[in-house]
């Protein structure tokens, strides 16, 4: 093989990983794709990415993680919630160019009566929360009103496809979860999930 074949061959390959990782995202989107929900401990699962995040955040964003005591298993599929962890994380890492910090937090809630938020309500119950929080630029109430439509994005072209958000609100309501969104323009954001 020549080297330009070789680099062809690269090019071809990472395109059919995107091209995979899109139809991935669409039939989550959907609720078509099949997931395999298990038992998952939250605290080992964002223990065993704390690494991957350092490097997908880059330099100029810290991570501090915040794990839960005594935490039970929360029902999901485990590739799927490392690819939320993951989305999430990098969503909060372009909403702070100039650097800062990222929090995420594993924690317990059990809810008494129902939490009303923008994109439904939480019915009562013991949850296992998954909380992303980051310092960025924030959100208006017009940008939060539609993010989890498909294809929505405030990126510029060619920096993202809006899909994924509703990926995530996708995989966490078919696994019978929540996610509730809290977002001031210059304050920064905070994503939970509810498992």
């Amino acid at each position: 093989q020549r080297p330009d074949d070789q680099e062809g061959i690269e090019l071809i390959r990472t395109a059919a990983d995107r091209g995979a990782k899109l139809i991935a995202q669409l039939l989550a989107f959907s609720r078509q794709q099949r997931l395999e929900p298990r038992e998952v401990d939250l605290n080992s699962k964002l223990v065993g990415m704390v690494n991957l995040l350092n490097v997908s955040l880059g330099g100029t964003v810290q991570l501090k993680t915040t794990f839960a005591p005594d935490l039970w298993p929360a029902l999901v599929d485990p590739n799927q919630i490392e690819m939320i962890v993951l989305n999430l994380a990098i969503n909060a890492r372009d909403a702070m160019p100039g650097g800062g910090r990222l929090d995420m937090e594993i924690g317990v809630s059990v809810l008494g009566q129902p939490a009303v938020h923008r994109h439904g309500t939480v019915p009562p119950g013991r949850y296992v929360t998954l909380s992303v929080t980051d310092a960025g630029c924030g959100m208006s109430e017009e940008t939060q009103s539609h993010l989890f439509e498909p294809f929505f994005t405030t990126k510029e072209q060619g920096k993202g496809t809006g899909l994924g958000l509703p990926t995530i609100y996708g995989i966490v309501t078919q696994s019978g979860g929540h996610i509730s969104v809290y977002s001031e323009e210059g304050k920064g954001t905070c994503f939970r999930i509810y498992l």
